[in-house]
């Protein structure tokens, strides 16, 4: 059990330090105009109202939005962690983590985001966005695994 518990931490701190790159590429293609209101954001906006939950102000949602994104991050890498030591995958860990990255991606944007009413399906979103949440992702995966990889 201790072994599990020793990937489930390793990888949600992985996950958090992952998102952190994820996380600029993100916003250097808002800056670009790619994207639109983030992703985050538009759950995060979702989930409150959904919960009923009115925030004073746009900085405190913008702080709920942040612990989210990183926490999600995190839970991911813990998954990933886990996987990734039960599992030893024949390929370099950085290779596993842009895969798994890529799963979450589809798993999310093709998923429960459009089936919850989120956001649209890739195929209808806004032009770049959804290659720009493509690629924050395999800057996800691609620094999990790396970090998860280390021996």
């Amino acid at each position: 059990m201790n072994r599990v518990m020793d990937a489930i931490l390793e990888g949600a701190i992985a996950g958090t330090v992952a998102t952190l790159p994820m996380s600029a590429l993100m916003l250097a293609a808002g800056k670009v105009g790619l994207m639109g209101k983030q992703p985050p954001e538009e759950i995060t906006e979702d989930a409150l109202g959904a919960a009923g939950v009115r925030t004073d102000s746009e900085e405190q949602e913008n702080v709920i939005t942040v612990l989210g994104h990183l926490g999600y991050g995190a839970s991911m890498g813990a998954l990933f962690s886990v996987l990734h030591h039960e599992i030893h995958p024949p390929i370099p860990p950085t290779v596993h983590g842009v895969c798994f990255a890529l799963g979450v991606w589809a798993l999310s944007y093709k998923g429960w985001v459009p089936a919850l009413g989120i956001m649209p399906p890739p195929a209808e979103d806004r032009p770049g966005r959804p290659e720009s949440m493509i690629a924050a992702h395999i800057v996800y995966g691609a620094a999990l695994g790396a970090i998860v990889g280390e021996p």
